[in-house]
């Protein structure tokens, strides 16, 4: 026989998989007829550029661009410095059980590494490692049991929650554009390096629309005609409007970035500055904060109940916040001495992440490629070096079972060669942290009554207490009350049994 209950619809936006995957983009790339052959190879650099993703069934598929500078050594009388650029296409898949296109995908790609090697004078073959890392959620409605009428003696075990119920997500597209000025000394024969990071993300709600704003801060080396290696490092405001129903001050909003597409373009000489656009998307989830009273567990010692009983995993405690890791530190680099450093690149990762004692411990490490030359205007040659660091995060209430995303980005940067021809290095990184409190919880569904006989072979039993027993699992098994056992036992703290205890159980 059904039973009359009253239920309530709730968004519980469930982790159903994450996955890293490192995919190998390779593609050979001839030398302009306009260029020189290549001699020797100095570096190469990157942007990563997702321009398409979907959730299939089983699967995501990716569609995009790595924008390739390469820079390398000219076989001419001069020994020139030039640049190869280059756009590698791709395509890539990864498989993740139990997704389908309904549910939600957070999604960010980075480029680990470039390999270049000479073929021919007219020919390189680059090998570039994309490391693309997903989570996908379920937003999928939960019917849970708010009521049940009409039950004799019924007892329940209810628990409240603060849960973070997903209110809504939505996607948009931002663009960036800006010409920047060089030095009017400079006469700019061609780029070397340009890269893109967004920093200085923040959100803010206004009638029913997420406002995400950030900078797209764009690093660009170039060379100049008389063969000189200068660098320019500007910023362009980046902002897009995330619909989103109901969306107020006191929810919790976070955007995510990506980049689309990028443009580089020199303006004339006699302009001294670079075009530069960017397409970014941007992807933006809201979390409200509810409190609610759920059944877990019922029974009646009268009346023969049966139901569907299944777990759910929810979040709670949801917070973001950033942090700032100052690294100080000097070092001796043989290959530098007496060199003229012309540009550094930056590359940080978290290598291990751990809780303990109210903080998050990270340890990661630091990959510095030096890009140096001598004081004559010898040689240019690069140079990468690891250092390890350590941060640690501090965070109120912290424990085990909470859930971490971390995403690093460089806040600002500065090396100087020391008298003592050491590499005073100082770098601030800028620490994303994004926390939820994850557990698991019984929501009760589908009661019926159930045709079975209940009676009473005795009024009360003894019953001595086993390592992991409670009040409820001791009630519900000889069908009493809590109530009951605390009043006859006169119990003081019914949270607290000790095994071996005796106990009189009234039926």
């Amino acid at each position: 026989m059904s039973i009359k209950v009253s239920k309530e619809d709730i968004c519980i936006n469930q982790l159903i998989g994450k996955k890293e995957e490192i995919f190998l983009i390779q593609d050979d790339e001839i030398v302009p007829d306009i260029k020189p052959d290549v001699l020797n190879i100095i570096s190469s650099n990157g942007n990563v550029c997702i321009y398409k993703k979907e959730i299939q069934d089983g699967k995501i598929k990716f569609d995009g661009s790595i924008y390739i500078y390469t820079m390398y050594v000219a076989d001419d009388e001069n020994a020139s410095i030039k640049t190869i650029s280059s756009s590698l296409d791709f395509s890539k898949t990864i498989s993740l059980e139990g997704i389908n296109e309904n549910m939600q995908l957070k999604s960010s790609a980075d480029i680990k590494n470039i390999d270049c090697k000479i073929l021919n004078g007219r020919k390189i073959n680059i090998q570039a490692n994309v490391k693309i890392k997903v989570e996908v959620y379920s937003d999928e409605s939960m019917e849970i049991v708010k009521n049940i009428e009409d039950i004799s003696n019924l007892q329940k075990l209810n628990k409240n929650y603060n849960i973070n119920l997903l209110l809504g997500s939505g996607t948009t597209k931002a663009h960036a554009k800006d010409t920047i000025q060089i030095s009017v000394e400079d006469n700019l024969s061609e780029i070397a390096k340009a890269k893109v990071s967004i920093i200085n993300q923040e959100t803010k709600v206004s009638y029913n629309k997420v406002l995400a704003k950030a900078d797209a801060e764009i690093k660009i080396v170039y060379i100049t005609d008389e063969g000189k290696i200068n660098s320019i490092t500007a910023q362009m405001p980046v902002m897009g409007f995330i619909d989103i129903a109901d969306v107020s001050e006191d929810n919790i909003c976070e955007a995510s970035y990506e980049l689309k597409n990028i443009l580089i373009k020199p303006n004339n000489a006699s302009e001294h500055s670079i075009y530069v656009e960017v397409e970014l998307g941007i992807d933006c989830f809201v979390y409200e904060n509810k409190s609610i009273d759920i059944i877990e567990d019922l029974y009646s010692p009268t009346i023969g109940l049966k139901y569907e009983q299944k777990r759910a995993e929810i979040m709670q405690n949801k917070k973001q916040f950033n942090q700032i890791c100052n690294i100080r530190k000097q070092k001796t680099i043989s290959e530098i001495i007496g060199k003229k450093i012309c540009d550094v690149e930056v590359k940080p990762t978290i290598v291990n992440t751990q809780i303990s004692d109210g903080k998050i411990i990270y340890e990661g490490e630091l990959e510095l490629v030096f890009l140096y030359l001598s004081p004559d205007g010898g040689r240019l040659e690069s140079k990468s070096i690891i250092e390890d660091f350590s941060f640690d995060a501090i965070v109120d209430n912290i424990s085990l079972n909470y859930q971490i995303n971390t995403n690093v980005y460089v806040l600002a940067q500065d090396f100087i060669v020391l008298p003592d021809e050491s590499v005073d290095i100082k770098v601030d990184l800028s620490f994303m942290i994004e926390l939820a409190k994850i557990d698991n919880i019984n929501i009760i569904n589908n009661v019926e009554e159930d045709n079975i006989n209940i009676t009473e072979r005795c009024s009360i039993v003894i019953y001595y207490t086993k390592l992991g027993d409670t009040l409820w699992n001791i009630a519900k098994r000889f069908g009493s009350t809590v109530g009951e056992i605390v009043r006859i036992n006169e119990i003081e703290n019914p949270d607290s049994l000790m095994p071996g205890e005796q106990l009189f159980i009234p039926r």
